[in-house]
């Protein structure tokens, strides 16, 4: 048995950190209720208590932290319904154990009454010690805690990036200093496909990097005192068709937070393609994008035409329209203002072969 899975809890990011003695009573606790039990769960089986296990050869978590009441239905190896009420915090969820960069298909809803609720792929990672969300769906305020990393795009969604560092939490490796990757889906959707890869890259690509995976679920999330239900089941599961290198060169880091457009603007801008990594299948590749003016600079709008069988698999730092063929990408919310001289760089992985450069690159601007 690994130490603990379940404790592997949000504890909090803005609502309520858990420090000192109250960290590790909760650590305590959670080591001593949260064993694996020693049978598989079987269909329509319902949770009410803390404990993780195998049902059908997928893994399950259900976790609260005690206050209010909460339970997981598990129908059968990869769907669930789960419901609480005047909840302090709960997770519960399917998935796999060891998780990992696949790509899985989703449907389901998520309905809630007071507090927060989210819907996430959810998991952790060792060495380094990470606790990763991305966040599809949610009910409330989703968090938002840490430095504002950046903007993605993957499967439909744009998600805004963020990174938490928990210090002196519970974890599963006990209590710990650890780091928490955050994608937040800026349009909810309960239904959907999550690539898990691009996610990974797009941390990556930040610095924030994932080590070895640990279990992964599609969870249901909820605390503040609210109640609610929701019934999730998971489609397709299917490996990376390519992974990238190990290695991850540096990109433009944006500000902790987005700035307000600057006056100013007209002025032209330019941009300069080029490939960073590429791997049997796909490819990595960076444009920067410069004011060539003498005026300030607010927005810009970079079109390119990839070479045929390339497809854009994932891109940061700016909002893409298009994935293959004629693609135009224009600035984040926050990368839109270039002084005099100025210049930002946008990033992106494609599917296929990143020999052929994309022909007709070119920025405008308003």
């Amino acid at each position: 048995m690994h130490p603990a899975h379940p404790q592997g809890r949000a504890r909090g990011r803005n609502r309520k950190l858990i420090t000192g003695a109250g960290a590790a009573a909760v650590a305590a606790g959670l080591a001593a209720a949260m064993t694996l039990l020693p049978g598989a769960a079987q269909a329509a089986t319902t949770v009410c208590s803390n404990q993780s296990s195998n049902s059908g050869g997928n893994y399950y978590q259900m976790w609260s932290a005690g206050q209010g009441s909460a339970c997981i239905t598990l129908n059968s190896a990869t769907s669930y319904t789960s419901t609480w009420s005047g909840i302090g915090d709960f997770v519960a969820g399917v998935g796999w154990n060891p998780g990992s960069s696949h790509t899985i298909s989703f449907t389901g809803s998520l309905n809630a009454s007071g507090g927060t609720s989210l819907l996430s792929l959810y998991g952790w990672s060792t060495n380094p010690l990470v606790e990763y969300y991305v966040e599809e769906d949610y009910n409330g305020s989703p968090n938002t805690a840490g430095t504002y990393m950046g903007q993605m795009t993957s499967d439909g969604g744009t998600y805004n990036i963020y990174e938490h560092q928990q210090v002196n939490q519970p974890s599963i490796q006990g209590t710990a200093t650890f780091e928490q990757y955050l994608a937040i889906r800026t349009s909810p959707t309960s239904s959907g496909t999550i690539t898990t890869q691009n996610f990974i890259n797009a941390w990556a690509s930040h610095g924030m990097r994932l080590g070895t995976m640990n279990y992964q679920i599609l969870a249901t999330e909820a605390w503040g005192g609210g109640s609610g239900n929701s019934s999730i089941s998971l489609g397709t599961s299917t490996p990376p068709t390519s992974a990238p290198p190990s290695t991850t060169p540096p990109s433009t880091t944006p500000p902790s937070s987005p700035p307000p457009s600057s006056p100013g603007g007209g002025s032209g801008c330019n941009a300069t393609y080029s490939m960073t990594n590429s791997w049997t299948g796909g490819y990595q590749a960076s444009v920067t994008v410069a004011n060539a003016g003498t005026s300030s600079l607010n927005g810009w709008t970079v079109h390119l035409t990839l070479a045929s069988g390339q497809t854009i698999s994932s891109l940061w730092n700016g909002v893409n329209t298009g994935t293959s063929g004629a693609v135009t990408v224009k600035n984040a919310a926050y990368n839109g203002s270039l002084a005099a001289g100025g210049s930002t760089t946008f990033g992106f992985t494609a599917n296929g072969n990143g020999a052929a450069a994309p022909s007709g690159v070119s920025c405008t601007s308003p």
